[in-house]
């Protein structure tokens, strides 16, 4: 091959340029295309966390209004008869007028429907009269039991998605905190006006937490660790609520999405076996796949199987759980006397150590 120095030319009469002059020229090239490189993988990266806010801003639910003095609280009773608890009711009813909120009694509060606190029309009647009252600004539920689930598709919600309330209780209210958090809105899993029959010295923090659930103030708690937990840091909104409840909504439109999320569950005078059912059923309908992680509440008043069952119930949960999530035993929450709040919907970070665990509301 013949070789050409600078400067010269070939036979054609056409300047050579050197290999010297080409090396520069692919350098440049190069550059340029590192450059350009660096400038797509920056986009992309941003795209990236638009993306993730984009979709945290999807996920996240609205907030109603806190309360303030001199706004209004209805109690009614969607579920269960309240059969000789007016006395209850009043002392409920002093509760909060000690916050200095006023409080209404919905018309059928006491009514006789055998199981129920009055019929199915009675109790849809009251609630969808709070629901759709702009003057009551959260709907305390007198008790639970039974009979959520018989009025949640009788209620009319254009009127309380336009100007959302805080929905309140625990155990069959369940099936409210499920549905309601479908429509975008946050609840408060706590106490219900009920709960002022405990022994007052057992209900301080249920008490203390509700109130801080409701006019806004900053909520954390801190319990030591049972020696069951599973450790790990992990954040996604706390939902969830009483197994047997949450079992029942499967298939409906009140079905929960756990995806991202964490987890809560408490229950009361099942069996072991019965635990389990709701536990696989859950796990069958893919509540365990995608959750962050798992708060498990008061799991109280056992029965006995009449042949033994063989393991605990921690070991019931955590055969349905991921390993590689935390999960978090003994929360003071369901139906024990220290019920601390609870707001479903709400973004929590949850700290699972060795001898202690935290979980902290994000507001």
């Amino acid at each position: 091959m013949q070789k050409y120095e600078k400067g010269s030319f070939n036979n054609d009469g056409n300047l050579i340029h050197l290999h010297v002059n080409c090396f520069y020229v692919i350098k440049a090239i190069k550059k340029d295309a590192i450059l350009k490189i660096r400038t797509v993988f920056t986009i992309m990266i941003l795209m990236l966390f638009s993306s993730i806010n984009a979709q945290e801003k999807k996920n996240k639910l609205i907030t109603p209004p806190y309360l303030q003095k001199g706004d209004t609280i209805a109690i009614v009773a969607p579920a269960g008869i309240l059969k000789n608890r007016q006395a209850t009711i009043q002392k409920a009813k002093k509760l909060v007028e000690g916050w200095g909120l006023c409080v209404v009694l919905g018309d059928n509060l006491f009514k006789n429907g055998h199981h129920f606190a009055g019929s199915d029309l009675q109790r849809t009647a009251d609630f969808q009269k709070a629901l759709d009252n702009p003057n009551i600004k959260a709907i305390w539920s007198a008790r639970g039991g039974y009979g959520s689930v018989r009025i949640l598709d009788k209620l009319n919600y254009e009127k309380f998605k336009k100007k959302p309330k805080w929905i309140i209780g625990y155990s069959d209210i369940t099936a409210f905190h499920n549905h309601i958090h479908n429509l975008g809105v946050e609840t408060i899993h706590g106490m219900m006006a009920t709960s002022v029959e405990e022994k007052p010295e057992e209900i301080i923090e249920t008490i203390s937490s509700f109130k801080k659930a409701l006019f806004g103030q900053e909520i954390s708690y801190n319990i030591t660790s049972s020696t069951y937990n599973k450790e790990g840091i992990v954040e996604g909104q706390v939902i969830g609520g009483n197994l047997a409840i949450l079992t029942s909504m499967l298939g409906s439109k009140s079905q929960l999405n756990t995806d991202g999320k964490i987890l809560f569950i408490e229950e009361i005078g099942e069996y072991k076996y019965s635990i389990d059912r709701m536990l696989q059923s859950l796990k069958r309908a893919g509540y365990f796949e995608n959750v962050n992680g798992l708060i498990v509440g008061d799991i109280s008043s056992i029965k006995k199987n009449s042949t033994k069952w063989g393991s605990s119930i921690e070991q019931l949960i955590l055969n349905v759980v991921p390993k590689n999530i935390p999960v978090l035993f003994d929360f003071p929450a369901g139906h024990k006397a220290d019920n601390r709040a609870l707001i479903f919907g709400r973004k929590v970070k949850l700290s699972v150590g060795n001898k202690r665990s935290s979980v902290v509301f994000k507001n």
